[in-house]
């Protein structure tokens, strides 16, 4: 069981920071809201709402703390725990049409009397050794696929990506700040046939024209959108605002924040 200083708890592995999911994971919000873009779809959680995350998206989110505070229980169910489980509990997978990266939980008896569970946890009343933590995980994912019985497909399936069209999903997906071997896993190919396919197709290596297209999406949002750096700069895949200007003065000749007062 882990813990923050915001009365929040997690269950199983740790969830990668950048903007992909890497493992199936639970999320119930306590306190506060969330809004989150995968490239095609807005979603936003409000205290109260439970939710699939699903592995394999790319994702970004934006938490909106109520009181300065932001809680939630996150509990992950990782493929060697699914897997395990699979083996004791068979379940006969079958193909599904639905992408979406968040699917949301209705509230019912069993997941509320769930929740109310970990109460003492995640108030900090108590502790949870690691064995009784993956006995509650399976208690959660039996709850879940007894509910919800299509949630097998999309737990037991285990496939990787498979190949896809590269200058489609790179020319949608570019503002997402995660690494090439995550672009690489997303689109059906290893790291070296993924840069030496984007360089025939592109003419430049990945990290050159993500920065240039992140850029050139950069100038159209200030100059004719009239946005401020502050507001776009984290959208764009840049991880901070000093780093943003100076690739942009670089390029440009101007500051964002000249460029923006510019067109106000």
């Amino acid at each position: 069981m882990k813990f923050n200083n915001l009365q929040s708890c997690h269950l199983g592995p740790e969830i990668s920071s950048e903007q992909f999911i890497p493992e199936h994971f639970f999320l119930f919000l306590l306190k506060g809201s969330m809004a989150s873009y995968d490239g095609h779809k807005h979603y936003t959680m409000e205290p109260g709402d439970y939710c699939i995350a699903r592995k394999n998206h790319l994702v970004r989110y934006t938490k909106y703390k109520e009181e300065d505070q932001f809680e939630k229980v996150i509990i992950s169910f990782d493929e060697i725990f699914l897997k395990k489980f699979l083996e004791r509990h068979p379940y006969q997978v079958e193909p599904i049409n639905n992408n979406d990266s968040f699917l949301f939980i209705n509230e019912d008896r069993l997941i509320k009397s769930f929740i109310q569970s970990l109460e003492p946890y995640y108030q900090g009343m108590a502790q949870l050794d690691h064995a009784f933590e993956d006995i509650k995980r399976e208690e959660l994912l039996m709850i879940l696929l007894k509910n919800n019985p299509s949630l097998k497909n999309i737990f037991f399936n285990f496939n990787i990506p498979h190949k896809i069209d590269l200058e489609i999903f790179m020319n949608h997906n570019f503002k997402f700040n995660v690494s090439l071997e995550r672009f690489a896993f997303m689109t059906g190919r290893s790291l070296s046939t993924f840069k030496r396919e984007f360089r025939s197709i592109f003419n430049m290596s990945p990290g050159k024209w993500l920065i240039n297209k992140r850029l050139q999406e950069a100038y159209f949002l200030l100059d004719k959108e009239h946005k401020k750096p502050t507001d776009i700069y984290i959208d764009l895949g840049f991880e901070d605002l000093s780093h943003f200007s100076y690739v942009f003065k670089k390029e440009y000749g101007i500051s964002p924040s000249i460029l923006s007062k510019s067109n106000r």
